[in-house]
């Protein structure tokens, strides 16, 4: 029978793929043969007439696998089947998840179920990740990744739950000054709690990037500018709505930020320009003058210019840099070598049974 691992988190977008990714490559690169499952998917997605889920789609290329979709994922959360759901018509959904996991896993080592949402999302049709956890059988690992704040007292009631279910935690994006914070406070009060810590993953600027072009469209924006160069990497952003002399002091410490600026300050746009900035974010759906556009291409800098103020920009950035999903083979990479160096794979193999 094959072990099997849940691969959950305290809330949506915690760097589940990327987890489940990492432990999946690695348990294949020491020999293991690895089942992936996602038993409720939230985001829809038909191929070839097989109606799936998008991340799981992507995870099964990723680990290289050939699984029917309806196995995959049998329950895909579309708007008629939340129509049925809060309408009382859930009908017991469990059985076709324990089926479809008895079938993909006949020949496995190892299974990785991933969670969808936090670990009581799905709560309304009882397919929640406390009730799969116990109804397959498996341990469940969480990954609570760093919002200004851990949620640890959301992975101590998790404990609470599950028990000896719960095989552990897995801290996410946690950045270098929160180091010495975690590694003397909240890792040792987790440990007293009885919740051990598989790992501490730290943030890596690459992982929240995303590329120009992707950017212009998630922004509802345009590359009007250097558009050979739309590949370009974006790992944060700087407002310049200040003074010119203010903006190049915050700037110089800010190099790989694209630089949101109003289409009429061109005074702002020509530093960041001169300073290399991955790229400008024009708001109010203003162009910039000739000699911005001349020098955006000799620099080979892409320009990108958006309907929305610089404030509703800024606050779609934020959250698009903290949302994006992983999809270029660069940042799955360099995403399964940090899951690869920070878990502990030896006690998380023992604990889930894996021989």
């Amino acid at each position: 029978m094959a072990a099997g691992i849940y691969v959950g988190s305290t809330t949506g977008y915690s760097g589940k793929n990327m987890v489940i990714m990492g432990i999946g490559l690695r348990l294949q690169k020491d020999g293991y043969k690895v089942g992936y499952m996602k038993p409720v998917g939230a985001m829809p997605d038909e191929r070839e007439g097989k109606l799936g889920d998008e991340d799981a789609y992507f995870v099964t290329e990723v680990l290289g696998l050939k699984q029917d979709p309806a196995l995959t994922t049998p329950v895909v959360v579309t708007q008629d089947f939340k129509v049925k759901a809060f309408s009382g018509q859930c009908e017991d959904l469990v059985p076709s998840i324990l089926s479809a996991y008895e079938e993909l896993s006949a020949d496995k080592d190892v299974m990785i179920v991933a969670g969808s949402g936090s670990m009581y999302s799905g709560r309304y049709c009882n397919v929640h990740a406390t009730n799969v956890v116990e109804k397959l059988g498996i341990k469940a690992v969480v990954i609570d990744r760093m919002h200004n704040e851990l949620g640890y007292d959301y992975l101590a009631i998790l404990k609470d739950t599950l028990g000896d279910k719960m095989s552990g935690v897995i801290l996410n994006d946690i950045p270098a000054n929160f180091m010495p914070e975690v590694e003397t406070l909240i890792k040792p009060f987790l440990e007293n709690n009885g919740i051990e810590v598989l790992g501490v993953i730290p943030k890596d600027p690459l992982m929240g990037a995303i590329k120009v072009s992707d950017l212009a469209e998630r922004l509802g924006g345009k590359v009007i500018s250097a558009h050979n160069k739309a590949d370009k990497v974006v790992e944060n952003f700087l407002i310049g709505t200040m003074q010119v002399e203010n903006f190049m002091t915050h700037f110089k410490k800010n190099k790989n930020s694209a630089v949101i600026v109003g289409g009429d300050r061109s005074d702002v746009q020509l530093v960041a320009l001169e300073g290399s900035c991955p790229c400008l974010v024009l708001t109010g759906n203003l162009y910039p003058n000739d000699i911005i556009l001349t020098r955006s291409e000799v620099l080979s800098i892409p320009i990108v210019v958006v309907r929305d103020d610089t404030f509703t920009v800024a606050k779609k950035m934020e959250a698009i840099l903290s949302r994006h999903k992983l999809r270029d083979m660069i940042k799955i990479k360099q995403g399964a070598q940090l899951v690869s160096t920070s878990l502990d794979f030896e006690y998380l193999k023992k604990d889930i049974g894996l021989a």
